[in-house]
């Protein structure tokens, strides 16, 4: 099979996959979380967790979990979160994955939590740390919303950070949003408060890029035959890998031959 046409057929899975997600949305989630920063770490440790949001793709019906919240639930003073991470972090994650529990079933939609290094493998990673047991989320029902943009619209349907630029050029709301860096410092900082406002402004972005994609009304950079999955490459493709096309265009042309030779003699 020819690259346009393994093409074509990743975006019209990733399509239907998205299809089918948006006519199921009350049982879809859209997940985000905000971790002390991946980068440049020299102890190998994984990320710290700092909170996590979970929104109900229908109804809008956020869970979040947090270090500062569960600081509060215990009557634990904020300048003391720091101290008591571990046992707070490791109760945090405790009631992310009661709530993962009760809703396996459910789809996942995420914007690129694939590894260990940020994604569901890390969050797990990080209760296994803390001797916590995770719920596993099972591969078929994580759909990684950045990848199947990329799916759909091409490689270059926006520029980086690609998140951001949609949010640019789709005039979505981000107040309270961080970047990477943002966050990052924030959680020097120890603005534990800020982290967990932006971990909900992103899972609400989400979900509008979601929505927008699934009704077709998202703004990108893709050209039209990007934008729908058509490329005049194609067509050689399917005249080359299929032996049916490949018939009726050589009849076609012995046609054309034939009648040519008849209007010279």
């Amino acid at each position: 099979m020819g690259k346009e046409l393994k093409r074509l057929k990743r975006r019209k899975s990733s399509q239907g996959k998205l299809d089918d997600i948006w006519e199921h949305s009350n049982s879809s989630l859209i997940v985000h979380y905000s971790c002390e920063s991946f980068y440049d770490r020299d102890d190998g440790k994984t990320p710290r967790v700092t909170s996590i949001a979970v929104r109900n793709l229908a109804s809008g019906q956020t869970e979040s979990f947090s270090i500062h919240k569960v600081a509060e639930q215990q009557k634990l003073p904020f300048d003391e979160i720091d101290e008591n991470y571990d046992e707070l972090e490791r109760e945090m994650l405790g009631e992310y994955f009661e709530f993962v529990r009760s809703h396996q079933h459910f789809n996942w939609v995420h914007w690129n939590m694939r590894d260990i290094n940020y994604g569901f493998a890390a969050l797990e990673h990080r209760f296994r740390v803390l001797g916590g047991e995770p719920i596993i989320i099972a591969e078929d029902r994580k759909f990684d919303l950045a990848r199947a943009m990329v799916s759909i619209y091409g490689l270059g349907y926006i520029g980086h950070p690609r998140l951001q630029k949609l949010i640019e050029k789709n005039k979505i709301t981000d107040k309270g949003f961080l970047s990477g860096k943002e966050e990052a410092d924030a959680f020097e900082q120890k603005d534990y408060i800020k982290l967990h406002q932006s971990t909900l402004r992103k899972a609400d972005i989400l979900a509008n890029i979601f929505e927008r994609t699934a009704d077709g009304s998202i703004k990108t950079n893709s050209s039209w035959f990007e934008q729908y999955g058509v490329h005049p490459k194609i067509l050689v493709e399917i005249v080359r890998d299929h032996w049916l096309w490949s018939l009726v265009v050589m009849v076609a042309i012995g046609i054309g031959l034939i009648s040519r030779a008849a209007d010279l003699f």
